[in-house]
């Protein structure tokens, strides 16, 4: 009978529709994370510009000289207008003019001014890449001129003066000690870490979604109340929900996971098969890996078992609805915190909140297996077990009364 429930809850639960989203969702992923990655690989090293010269003077020349080391140069002349056609022609990013005077103007103590003329063809972060690579080259300008003026005063060694330190950073995090700057560890970690809790609370609210929207059909076409009725133990309806929901949730963590390696891959191409924090010496072990995936199935339960118990409030489909609002809530706040801030740096009453909070877990735990911090992973995932219990526990009391037929709870028959 237990079996029939479930695969009752399945087809309900599981529906073409329902797979059709989620495999939309994953793929989605893959493409964003494979075109956002051949974006920025296929942006060419040496991007399209143009000058225009106007100075007669050694730093005009020395402009020039730069840019055609430093970037493809598709017209050198007089006119801004011919400049600019053949820049469109050529996909160019942006034409430089050098006023007349320029030379004169710095020899003579006074500022020049470069006048720079920038084609965009749209605003998305991988159309601004060809922008920050010329500010990269007007950059190396800027130091080039610089040099030539102290040599022209007598500074034996200007890359002494212009540059009088070099950096080699080393950063102490969680007492690993890292060969790189903060930023850097930063950037390798946000992409991979950081966008962990944005799949996870998807997942949360994909599965906790789907349940509640079945509890709620179920009490519109009185399904519920018919299998009640039943000669069947209500805890057996319990876990069958519970359950056939699980191999939802697992499923949809699977599809998710798969777009998402996708995603981290088109991200990080030149190493798709390392572990996360493998550039900066955090690597992660099959243990670490299987920890997580415990983590988040526990979590999915706690998840699950939460939606049911809302469920059991909905009216109709069309409640049910407003009646995700708690689980929406709860997912997001633990998504932002573990996004803005480490548990490590929080104050104390956060602390305490984001650790009764079961959906935290999971998305800490990739940091925290990181560093080491086995056991706050391993004691989480008690927290958030004991929490199921309880929440399964409350339902069968519930589903054990008459409430869910009569709206009153069953009284004990008297002798």
């Amino acid at each position: 009978m237990l079996g029939n429930i479930i695969k009752k809850e399945l087809k309900e639960l599981l529906t073409l529709s329902t797979l059709i989203f989620m495999i939309s969702i994953a793929f989605m992923y893959a493409i964003i994370g494979q075109s956002i990655g051949k974006a920025v690989h296929e942006t060419p090293q040496k991007v399209n510009i143009g000058i225009v010269n106007l100075d007669k003077g050694s730093f005009g020349e020395l402009i020039e000289h730069v840019l055609k080391q430093s970037a493809n140069v598709v017209y050198i002349g007089k006119s801004e207008e011919e400049g600019l056609r053949r820049l469109k022609e050529k996909n160019g990013v942006a034409l430089i003019a050098i006023p007349e005077g320029f030379t004169q103007n710095i020899l003579s103590g006074r500022q020049g001014e470069l006048e720079i003329v920038w084609i965009m063809r749209g605003t998305g972060i991988a159309d601004l890449i060809s922008t920050g690579r010329v500010q990269g080259v007007l950059g190396m300008i800027n130091q080039e001129i610089a040099k030539k003026l102290m040599e022209r005063y007598g500074v034996k060694d200007p890359e002494a003066v212009l540059n009088p330190f070099t950096q080699k950073a080393f950063t102490i995090l969680k007492e690993k000690r890292l060969s790189l700057s903060p930023a850097q560890i930063g950037e390798k970690m946000s992409s991979q870490t950081t966008l962990t809790s944005i799949v996870i609370m998807m997942l949360i609210l994909g599965a906790g979604g789907s349940v509640i929207s079945s509890m709620g059909l179920e009490k519109e076409n009185k399904t519920l109340e018919t299998l009640l009725t039943l000669p069947i133990k209500r805890s057996h309806i319990v876990v069958g929900k519970i359950v056939a929901a699980s191999i939802v949730g697992f499923i949809m963590a699977v599809i998710y996971m798969v777009g998402f390696s996708f995603y981290l891959k088109g991200l990080v191409p030149s190493s798709p098969t390392s572990g996360v924090g493998t550039d900066i010496g955090l690597n992660l072990q099959m243990k670490d890996y299987t920890l997580f995936g415990i983590s988040l199935f526990i979590t999915l339960l706690a998840g699950i078992s939460l939606s049911m118990i809302l469920g059991l409030f909905a009216e109709n489909y069309k409640s049910s609805q407003m009646l995700s609002f708690p689980i929406v809530g709860l997912a997001t706040f633990s998504m932002l915190l573990t996004m803005f801030k480490d548990l490590d740096t929080l104050p104390t009453v956060l602390k305490i909140v984001a650790f009764l909070i079961p959906f935290t877990h999971p998305m800490i735990a990739l940091r925290l297996l990181m560093f080491g911090k086995i056991q706050l992973v391993v004691w989480g995932i008690v927290y958030v077990s004991v929490f199921t219990g309880v929440i399964i526990f409350i339902i069968t009391k519930i589903f054990n009364s008459d409430r869910l037929i009569t709206g009153r709870k069953r009284r004990r028959a008297t002798s």
